[in-house]
């Protein structure tokens, strides 16, 4: 299986202690998400997170319904944590996010390994496209919720 990464690295005009808790909340990845992806949580609420907690989801993409299960594998608040898909549309999905503080605030940096069904044709043609517009939906998102002009969109590579 060929397999793929997507990085995404954003500054924030805010310490890793008050970038943190967005993502400690699950039912963030909600407002995280763009809207075309009509995505929801599933497990009710409270959901602890901690290495081991695994989170059901649903959305749409390209206007196929997907379910989607991840597992917590790393928790290091407030500077590190990894997320596993554990079932849904990726052979693997390894996500992991870092919060690093830097000039006065935090970069936030995604790194993703992933694996899919059809393999370079399917990353070339859809893929990667989604993966792009999604981050950085969410780096424009990040940047609105940490107020607005002093966050900076980095990158995203995939």
């Amino acid at each position: 299986m060929a397999l793929f990464t997507l990085e995404s690295v954003q500054w924030l005009p805010c310490q890793p202690e008050e970038v943190f808790p967005i993502y400690a909340d699950a039912f963030n990845l909600e407002r995280l998400t763009p809207p075309w992806l009509r995505f929801r949580v599933l497990t009710p609420p409270p959901i602890t997170m901690a290495a081991g907690a695994e989170i059901d989801y649903r959305l749409r993409l390209h206007g196929l319904p997907l379910r989607w299960r991840s597992r917590i594998t790393v928790w290091e608040p407030p500077h590190r944590f990894v997320d596993e898909q554990i079932k849904g549309p990726y052979r693997r999905w390894v996500h992991e996010h870092t919060f690093t503080s830097q000039d006065g605030g935090t970069l936030v940096s995604d790194w993703v390994e992933y694996g899919m069904l059809g393999g370079r044709l399917a990353d070339r043609l859809l893929v990667r496209r989604d993966l792009r517009r999604i981050f950085a939906y969410r780096q424009a998102r990040l940047t609105e919720i940490f107020s607005g002009d002093r966050a900076s969109r980095v990158r995203v590579d995939v």
